[in-house]
């Protein structure tokens, strides 16, 4: 016990004083809230583009159709040729211009109108009109049904149905999807992890390997307990990394935002849903305030002190798991370059675990697939993850299945170990041959 204390410690203390890691450690953070800022400083620059289209309106079915938004204005033209228009628009410098033919009815009218640009329009601009002619059609055609404009505003209205648990609480549109994704959040924070410092194992396990200092270790300590002791050492000096770069990042990324004024939400901005680019659109709903409370005491009502408790567990977990594999295959080989044959596979489990996760759990949490990605030990400390915000029990995740996949990844990772362990021994001491998965599998019966 007193070496492998000795192991972790060395292997702590080489990695946080080594200057690139120290380096890093406090560049990184920087990097990280100064690139933030920037996307939301140029989302923020490009969307403040306002575009100016023209418009050469000959029909009367289109008047006062067109009102200015955040990010459209328009300028009328009257008493010109179409070629005059488009001089003049050119010009002008405007982006485009819209040009609607006179015809004997509002159907052959807006068939016929067009949009000119120098280049290929933006989604936005194509979206905001479509919907002025879809909403001036729907109106025409329901006048000509014997609907007047005071009925169609009322018509014109959106239904959502209200929905709630047997026990009477309410149900809210999107609230899966938000705990969904706030569980994906740190299940995206174990594979990061596991991918940057697993492979720091791995790089460890190599150089000590290749400067023949193992040959020296060994004679004094257990394989087994060397291994382990490499794990341990870098995860603790992962973790303290780790920790800084978040308390670090969240204090600059708050003062960025106060000092520059920079919001965050520039960068889920949708500039192609123009405020008022539908005509006759009531106000919004005046429940929509208390929708947003509804919202806040949904997330209040997330167990946060289970989701960071159950994050810890499985991040351990699954960070020992496919550590042990790492250092298992930086035993094996002699440099970096033979490494790429075995980690795709171990990425793989990964990689699906976000992108099936995501698409399992966001649609049906209770499904078969989310179920056998949360069991499944590989794939579980982040599929898990993303179902936990519900909590558990009644409309969460069963209890039953909570205490399988802790035990299944136990399980696994005392396997793995004694699977990797065995690797270690023999790999550590073989050189200048590359190895293949059949000589792994014969070094697996020694």
């Amino acid at each position: 016990m007193n070496k492998l204390k000795l192991i972790i410690k060395r292997e702590y203390l080489a990695k946080v004083r080594n200057k690139s890691f120290v380096i890093m450690t406090f560049l990184s953070p920087i990097l990280m809230v100064g690139m933030i800022v920037l996307i939301a400083y140029l989302t923020k620059v490009n969307d403040s583009e306002k575009r100016v289209i023209t418009v050469l309106n000959e029909s009367d079915y289109f008047s006062n159709a067109f009102n200015i938004t955040e990010t459209l204005s328009y300028i009328d033209f009257k008493d010109l040729t179409l070629n005059e228009a488009i001089d003049s628009t050119l010009a002008m410098e405007n982006y485009g211009l819209l040009y609607i033919q006179k015809a004997p009815d509002l159907e052959t009218t807006a068939t016929q109108a067009f949009l000119y640009t120098k280049e290929s329009p933006v989604s936005y601009v194509i979206e905001s009109l479509e919907t002025i002619f879809q909403n001036r059609l729907r109106q025409g055609r329901l006048q000509r049904l014997g609907v007047s404009a005071k009925d169609f505003s009322e018509i014109d209205t959106d239904f959502e149905i209200k929905t709630a648990t047997f026990q009477g609480d309410t149900n809210l549109k999107g609230i899966n999807e938000i705990k969904a994704g706030i569980g994906g959040a740190f299940g995206y924070l174990i594979m990061m992890f596991i991918i940057i410092y697993g492979g720091f194992v791995m790089r460890s396990v190599i150089e000590e390997k290749t400067s023949r200092i193992i040959e020296v270790i060994i004679s004094s300590v257990k394989p087994f307990q060397l291994m382990l002791g490499k794990i341990i050492g870098t995860s603790l000096a992962g973790i303290t990394q780790f920790a800084i770069w978040i308390i670090s990042a969240s204090l600059l990324l708050f003062v960025a935002m106060l000092l520059l004024d920079i919001d965050l939400t520039a960068l889920n901005s949708n500039p192609g849903l123009p405020v008022n680019a539908m005509t006759n659109v009531g106000n919004l709903p005046q429940g929509t305030a208390n929708n947003m409370q509804l919202y806040a005491q949904e997330l209040f009502k997330i167990p946060w002190v289970l989701l960071v408790c159950s994050f810890v567990i499985y991040f351990v977990l699954g960070y020992l798991i496919y550590s042990s594999i790492y250092a298992a295959i930086g035993a094996a080989v002699d440099n970096e370059t033979d490494t790429q044959q075995f980690i795709f596979p171990i990425i793989l489990p990964l990689m699906l675990a976000i992108y099936v996760g995501f698409f399992s759990v966001f649609s049906n949490p209770h499904g078969p697939i989310a179920v056998g990605f949360s069991l499944f030990p590989l794939t579980s400390p982040i599929v898990m993850l993303m179902r936990l915000p519900g909590g558990i029990g009644d409309g969460g995740v069963p209890l039953w299945q909570f205490l399988t996949s802790i035990v299944l990844l136990i399980v696994t990772f005392l396997a793995i170990v004694w699977l990797a362990a065995k690797i270690y021994r023999v790999g550590i001491l073989m050189y200048g041959k590359k190895p293949t998965y059949r000589e792994l599998f014969k070094w697996l019966k020694y």
